[in-house]
């Protein structure tokens, strides 16, 4: 089949991320981004293997994204400084990319979607090692990290979903909400260390 001139599989992935942080992950569907580049649905099977390989594809994009955020976040910072830093890095690209990031909550496991498997796994675990390097900053290392890292995207998850998804309606700053919450999970990381 001849591939229509201007469509590759990055540019329907940056489409399909477009549609997805503005309608939500649950409106990815293929005919939308055939209409875009005017072409058939049948014709992106020239560039996706359907929409689960298309799903997998912006889960990686998201993770990868992500991890790229964080990392560059906490270059050159320890204890609350990297915390600070991941936590506004976490909740700006839950901002900006409401999609691709929904995308990244859904647990990482053999079997996931179409996209390579090994790579969505990498980027994933890539995501983790960020969080657990900042948790070292707080003597947090094996079990005791691994608590406090789901603790922390807890946390920072229900505060961006809420954010998100409208559920802060009272006049008071978000922003100052926001910095309570970090200040929070840092005294609660500190207080691990006394435990």
């Amino acid at each position: 089949m001849a591939r229509r001139p201007g469509l590759t599989r990055e540019r329907l992935l940056e489409a399909a991320t477009e549609l997805i942080d503005g309608r939500g992950p649950d409106a990815l569907a293929l005919a939308p981004l055939a209409t875009r580049f005017g072409v058939r649905s049948p014709s992106l099977y020239n560039h996706v293997n359907g929409l689960g390989d298309l799903r997998g594809a912006l889960t990686l994009r998201g993770l990868e994204r992500l991890g790229d955020a964080l990392t560059a976040a906490v270059a050159g910072r320890a204890g609350p400084g990297a915390l600070a830093a991941v936590a506004h890095a976490y909740r700006a690209f839950a901002l900006a990319h409401p999609g691709l990031y929904a995308l990244t909550q859904r647990a990482v496991t053999g079997g996931t979607a179409s996209a390579d498997s090994d790579a969505l796994e990498r980027a994933s675990n890539a995501v983790v090692e960020v969080v657990l390097a900042v948790l070292r900053g707080y003597g947090l290392e094996g079990d005791a990290a691994i608590h406090a890292t789901r603790a922390l995207r807890s946390a920072l998850h229900g505060f961006v979903a809420l954010e998100t998804g409208g559920g802060f309606g009272m006049p008071q700053a978000v922003d100052v909400s926001f910095e309570r919450l970090v200040s929070v999970l840092d005294a609660g990381l500190q207080g691990e260390l006394a435990a």
